[in-house]
This record gives C-alpha cells, sequence and structure tokens, in this order.
C-alpha cells in the first residue's frame, strides 16, 4: 500500500551555466502555487497528495516537467492553469490530462 495516494514531483533544478533547466521557466513558482492549492483544498497528508520538489529529472528539453506517482506519468506545463487542471482531473478525479503528458 503507498503512503500517498498521489506522490508529485516537480523538476526545480537550476543549472549554475543557465542552460535549459526546469526552474529558468519557473518550475518553483509553480510548484509552491501546487503545494498550496492542495493544502487549500485540504487534500495533502498520508493517502492524500505530497507535493515535492526534485532534482533535474533529466527531461529538460520537455521541460518544465513532474512526474505523478504511482501511476508514472509524466506532465509538462506552462502556467497556473495547467497546474490547476493536472490536480482537478488527475488528483481529484483520476483522469490523464492527455493534452500535457509527454
Amino acid at each position: 500500500m503507498n503512503y500517498y495516494q498521489h506522490h508529485v514531483f516537480f523538476c526545480t533544478n537550476q543549472r549554475a551555466d543557465n542552460a535549459v533547466c526546469c526552474n529558468n521557466m519557473g518550475a518553483q513558482e509553480l510548484r509552491d502555487y501546487a503545494k498550496g492549492r492542495i493544502k487549500a483544498l485540504k487534500l495533502h497528508g498520508k493517502n492524500k497528495v505530497r507535493i515535492n520538489n526534485a532534482g533535474c529529472l533529466d527531461r529538460c528539453d520537455e521541460g518544465p516537467v513532474i512526474v505523478v506517482y504511482p501511476e508514472e506519468v509524466w506532465y509538462t506545463y506552462i502556467d497556473k492553469e495547467d497546474i490547476d487542471e493536472i490536480i482537478n482531473e488527475h488528483l481529484i478525479n483520476g483522469r490523464i490530462v492527455e493534452r500535457l503528458k509527454i
């Protein structure tokens, strides 16, 4: 049994040489937004949802990226609306957001 229903990892890697990386595309800000939304919706904690930072997930060219476990679904996103859609569709309703899936 999983401790969390969904465990979401946001790549928030920042490369020293300013090469392409998720954090250059607002990853930390949108990860913080997602964590706040999950808490506001009271979806955080055991048997619910956990939002975490991750180091480089090696998909920089597709970024910014997140991966949702246990389903192992990878997403890219651009803005808060994309994050809201992932939360509403995938994390709440169990439907993969095909348009954001990578």
